[in-house]
């Protein structure tokens, strides 16, 4: 290992030659963190990343890549000693990152390196997830040696100095608190308070960019904590300033610029007192130059939209994540435009072209992804006018051909936002006006070199009429070049409680061919394709069940129908900028695409879950390159006999029994045994030991209010904790539809509450169907509705399902082998509907379309019967001997596949494949849609199909019916 002290000595001999030294400073760099040298670590030079713009196939070489499995990562881009801007780089590392293909760079389930370094041998510039963390001179580094921490083979936690995220996060609570304070406790006026700080903001960042005089603010602050002024004086007087054209020639605010912006139009100072003046003090120590505007936004904008007191903004979305709708629809088609440009009237026209180019986030928040948007934009800008420059010199026109260039084309009214929240509209407006702050100083230091380049970022433009407050789906949108941004969330179910019954219909008055039972952020999607002329692009977050079932037919299957391509696509991730909501990002061109094409998804539960990526010819609208198995029917016979059930649902907490004391108490009333059930749910059935159900369910299905009467005890349970309940909620509803009507007469109106309260006594979803069939049978298959994979087990009808199994009523043993199957599992995992990231099994997506064995032998089915009994047994055994869950056992069989259930399951998924007439070589997905569409054929023609179940030529059902189940235990 090299000391820290004897690198510094050995960097500061090199000359700082990138293409002679570059490699021997990094091998000695990795001997600092205990590895022999680059290669011994793991790590590779001149690491090929192939461009991703459809123009061009070429090949990038990153200095340093080293991102062995299970480690962080990191990316190192080597600059000359002579090149003392290395921030003008970051754009080049950026693009390295974004065009990574990680399982082609590094190898098979390879993610992308978390941290990349910029290095001139003089200083270390190191970013995390993109973002900047922190500035090392190698004169420091000794000391600094932390930063690095990442570095090691056992990686640290690094200690950064200038945290971007951090710093950002952390003044957006100090701002968030003033405005809580304010209105909370001084009861001052939120649009009053959320002005003055927006003002404060602008102001603090404008003092650290240099447009205002130094430490003007900061010195303001400082004299209202020590009482030597007032801050409706002091900060009213340099907002007025702030607002005026002509420049003050003296006293306290002499060489305050004009602002414009509209921000500073309107000043209504407020008199802090001490608290709040010294957290704006706090505040304003803060350098910010590392306050990244989104991040701060997204947290402010959280803080200010807490009812709590305390409640602070918890979450922003990760620039990486903006950045995967900004690369595919922004960055990468502009580049490869810059590409094809090999003359100067080329590049010319692409200027111009730019300066007509307009982006719209019809969602826009606080306006993170057109804060992002438009820096990319500069970059592009730049990119041109290097490669002008270039050419230029070439042919000696430089001089003529620059001069006309001495300005940016680029505005930030060509950028559009569209929100419902005025909060987020006044945002958007200041977010855009620090992007034309931080735009204008990276054009200053590109151009450093040539003070006839530089241009003056004040006065700010105006951005009222850019920035809209009103509703995106009901209002014109302006015309824009490409469409961005992160559309609400709300699915179907809280899409009605939400919202009133008036406005959905209005909404569904605009889109009539959109299902009335998709995701409400399918409606940005079906807009945007709607107004998109052919070869523009869009780009939008959804719930990730925009890729199914109704949300998908209503937004990605009429895009893809309607001359729609998608070209990106994250199928499902978790998302950085809320808590457990699980999206899909979708990125598609309007008209014909030839270049390669992306797909993602992300394994796993948390943000930092590793990802897959693909490189499919074509990506479908489920956002799968796999079979599509949209297309496939409902099948008649699967349906018919009521193969497939959900549980019972309560609908109340009354009717249940928890205390299983207190129930067995009841049930020593043989009377009671006639209504009172032991009740299983999800849960239990997967994630407990024996799969016990905790709770009894009084079911007075068979009942009317008298009836029901006559079991005394049970009936005073529900009376007094039920009726008064769906009384009131019955009411609520009433008065609810009664005010919906009113404004929209044609609007449609729920009655669920109305008929609920007709029979109170009752539970909500008795399943009466299901029930039935079940007195007639000893046993019936089950599985939680919601899970990653189905585990199906037989549980004895002595026990009533809840609503969160999916019941099969069905008591054969080749039954249950042929959904425990992974021929099943994979139908069910393309076709099943979700809740956040837990697929749904449902009858209607996955059983009903699912075709069985049509001319399985007998023998097939013995052995299907022979290997689900096995499979029970061996799992049984298991769980016994090691007091183990199901849930337990398959996590275990997942990670560890040579294990005894395993095997069994292997030998019964063979059986199955046979019975089915699968060879080998056969697609799961391709062969079971073949076959549904014969099924279907054949229903349409008036012939049968072998139907779910034993088929009928068994002469002996019962010898492939065994007794084993779960049963309640005493």
């Amino acid at each position: 290992m090299t000391e820290a002290k004897d690198f510094i000595a050995f960097a500061q001999k090199l000359k700082g030659d990138e293409k002679q030294e570059a490699q021997t400073f990094l091998n000695h760099f990795f001997q600092v963190f205990g590895y022999e040298d680059v290669a011994a670590a793991g790590g590779v030079f001149e690491a090929r990343i192939k461009s991703s713009n459809s123009s061009k196939k070429s090949t990038n070489y990153a200095d340093c890549l080293f991102a062995p499995q299970g480690h962080s990562g990191v990316l190192i881009e080597m600059k000359g000693r002579k090149e003392k801007n290395l921030d003008k780089h970051f754009e080049q590392v950026k693009n390295y990152w974004l065009d990574m293909k990680p399982q082609e760079v590094i190898g098979p389930g390879a993610q992308k390196p978390r941290y990349a370094i910029l290095c001139n041998f003089d200083e270390f510039i190191i970013y995390d997830e993109l973002s900047l963390v922190d500035r090392v001179k190698m004169k420091d580094f000794a000391q600094r040696k932390s930063a690095f921490n990442f570095m090691y083979p056992d990686e640290k936690a690094p200690v950064f100095n200038c945290n971007v995220k951090e710093i950002s996060k952390g003044v957006a609570n100090k701002i968030g608190e003033v405005f809580k304070y304010e209105v909370v406790e001084k009861k001052e006026s939120p649009e009053k308070v959320q002005r003055f700080l927006m003002q404060c903001i602008l102001a603090m960042f404008s003092e650290d960019f240099g447009l205002l005089p130094d430490n003007l603010f900061t010195n303001l602050i400082r004299n209202c904590c020590i009482q030597k002024g007032d801050s409706y004086d002091e900060l009213g007087g340099l907002f007025n300033q702030m607002a005026n054209p002509k420049m003050a020639d003296g006293g306290k605010y002499k060489g305050v610029p004009y602002f414009n912006g509209g921000l500073y139009s309107k000043v209504e100072p407020l008199s802090l007192d001490k608290y709040c003046c010294e957290l704006l003090q706090e505040a304003s120590q803060v350098d910010w130059n590392h306050v990244n505007p989104s991040i701060f936004g997204a947290m402010f904008e959280g803080t200010m939209d807490s009812k709590e007191r305390h409640g602070f903004g918890a979450h922003f979305t990760n620039e990486i994540d903006i950045l995967k709708i900004v690369n595919p629809c922004i960055i990468r088609p502009w580049n490869e435009k810059i590409e094809k440009a090999d003359t100067a009237p080329k590049l010319e026209k692409l200027l111009k072209e730019l300066s007509n180019y307009k982006v719209l986030d019809p969602a826009c928040g606080c306006g993170n992804f057109l804060f992002v948007s438009y820096l990319a934009l500069v970059d592009i800008e730049l990119k041109i006018l290097d490669k002008l420059q270039d050419l230029s010199l070439q042919s000696n026109t430089n001089k003529n051909i620059m001069e006309r260039h001495r300005f940016s084309v680029l505005s930030t009214q060509q950028f559009f936002g569209i929100d419902i929240l005025p909060m987020a509209v006044e945002l958007t407006k200041v977010t855009m006006m620090l992007a034309k702050e931080i735009g204008a100083k990276k054009w200053n230091d590109h151009w450093e070199a040539d003070p006839l380049f530089r241009i003056e970022s004040l006065p700010l433009d105006n951005m009222d009429n850019n920035i809209l407050c009103q509703d995106a789906l009901l209002n014109p949108w302006p015309e824009f070049s490409v469409v961005i941004g992160n559309p609400p969330y709300q699915g179907k179910n809280n899409t009605k409680v939400e919202m009133d019954g008036a406005y959905i219909a209005d909404v569904r008055e605009q889109f009539p061919d959109v299902p009335g039972r998709a995701d409400y952020c399918v409606y940005w999607f079906r807009k945007a394709h709607g107004l998109m002329k052919d070869g523009q692009r869009a780009g939008l977050v959804g719930t990730n069940t925009i890729r199914q079932n109704y949300s998908r037919e209503g937004g990605l299957d009429y895009i893809v129908a309607n001359g729609g391509v998608i070209i990106d696509a994250v199928s499902t991730q978790v998302w950085s900028g809320e808590a457990a909501v699980y999206v899909s990002i979708v990125n598609w061109v309007k008209g014909k695409y030839s270049g390669e094409k992306t797909l993602c998804f992300q394994e796993g539960n948390t943000v930092k879950s590793p990802f897959v990526y693909e490189h499919p010819s074509n990506i479908t609208s489920a956002l799968k390159s796999a079979c599509d198995v949209k297309g496939a029917f409902a099948l008649k016979a699967n349906m018919a006999k009521g193969f497939c059930h959900q549980g019972q649902t309560h609908g109340h907490k009354g009717f249940l029994i928890k205390d299983l004391n207190a129930a067995k108490k009841l049930l020593n009333d043989e009377q009671n045994k006639q209504v009172l059930f032991p009740f299983l749910i999800g849960d239990r059935l997967v994630g407990t030991y024996k799969s016990q159900p905790d709770r009894y369910v009084i079911d007075f299905r068979k009942f009317d209010v008298f009836g029901a009467q006559k079991y005394k005890e049970l009936y005073k349970i529900i009376e007094k904790s039920v009726y008064a309940d769906k009384k009131e909620k019955a009411d609520e509803e009433k008065i609810k539809n009664e005010n919906t009507l009113k404004k929209n007469p044609k609007a449609k109106v729920n009655h669920d509450h109305e008929m609920a309260l007709k029979t109170w006594w009752q539970m909500f979803r008795s399943r009466d169907v299901l029930l039935n069939i079940l007195e007639v049978k000893s046993r019936y298959i089950a599985c939680s509705r919601v899970t990653t994979r189905p585990i199906f087990e037989f549980i004895s009808t002595e026990i009533h399902p809840n609503d969160a199994l999916q019941v099969f009523p069905l008591e054969d043993d080749y039954s249950f082998g042929i959904l425990s199957s992974k021929v099943h599992w994979e139908w069910f995992n393309a076709r099943c509907s979700t809740l956040k990231g837990d697929p749904r099994y449902t009858s209607d997506t996955v059983f009903d379309s699912f075709p069985w064995p049509q001319k399985p032998t007998e023998k097939q089915i013995a052995e299907i019967a022979k290997y689900a009994v096995e499979l029970r047994y061996k799992r049984r055994e298991e769980m016994e001997q090691n007091i183990l869950s199901l849930r337990d056992v398959y996590r275990t069989m997942e990670t560890t596949p040579d294990n005894p259930v395993s095997k069994i399951q292997a030998k019964l998924d063979n059986a199955v494949r046979e019975a089915y007439g699968m060879s080998a070589d056969d697609d799961v997905l391709e062969f079971i849609l073949k076959l549904n569409k014969k099924c279907h054929d054949r229903e349409e023609s008036g012939k049968e199909i072998t139907p779910p179940g034993l088929p009928k030529f068994v002469k002996d059902p019962q010898k492939y019916i065994t007794e084993d189940c779960v049963k309640m235990e005493e």
